[in-house]
């Protein structure tokens, strides 16, 4: 964990120190520009959804998402006590650095809210097992698709698709050593279950693809 940070802190000195050495040079395209995504895989694969608002200077790119209502499937400690999760927020901001008109790399810090409760039950206040929060810090490699950057026609230079690969780390949680105990109604016995992770198969990693705009052409 302790690497992991080190290695964070290094990637963001890097994006800083790159982005005092760009003033001369060329404007990338869609440079000083609003976008607007939406995520493909929250409603498809997690029953959620997301959003993003990207904000592109000559260099650097600024954002912030923000998913709601998502159910990762279980995997694990969590499958095989036959829990759900939820949660009910997903949410954070990220700044980064545009190696190309379509390339770039970022440093996100997110939030993360949990809700557990018991496989196939309702979920609400009275059904629920616990909640708590993840705080994440990770690295984002982005590719942007502009499928009609050399139309002549402004409006449809605007229509987006970003493509990304996440690594968020859990750094900490609001459990008390990242774990919690409770009685599980299957088992009839106490049993144990550790904060899990924001991505793939209860790991770091996330990938999505967003569809959206970009206003003003390219």
């Amino acid at each position: 964990m302790k690497n992991f940070i080190i290695l964070v802190a290094l990637a963001t000195f890097s994006i800083t120190n790159s982005f005092g050495q760009t003033k001369d040079k060329k404007e990338l395209l869609y440079s000083n520009k609003f976008s607007l995504l939406f995520g493909t895989i929250q409603p498809t694969a997690l029953k959620g959804f997301n959003v993003e608002v990207n904000y592109t200077t000559k260099r650097m790119i600024f954002d912030y998402s923000h998913g709601v209502s998502l159910d990762p499937p279980t995997v694990g400690d969590f499958k095989t006590q036959k829990v759900a999760l939820h949660l009910p927020l997903s949410t954070g901001f990220g700044i980064g650095y545009r190696f190309t008109s379509f390339f770039d790399v970022r440093f996100e810090p997110k939030l993360h809210s949990w809700e557990v409760y018991n496989e196939g039950e309702v979920q609400n206040e009275n059904t629920k097992i616990k909640d708590f929060k993840t705080f994440t810090l990770g690295i984002g490699v982005y590719y942007r698709y502009m499928p009609f950057k050399n139309s002549d026609n402004k409006l449809l230079q605007g229509i987006t698709t970003s493509t990304s690969i996440r690594y968020w780390q859990n750094v900490g949680t609001t459990l008390r050593n990242d774990e919690f105990s409770y009685l599980n109604k299957n088992t009839n016995k106490t049993e144990t279950l550790k904060a899990p992770n924001i991505g793939i198969a209860n790991s770091p990693i996330i990938f999505n693809i967003a569809i959206g705009y970009t206003f003003g052409g390219k």
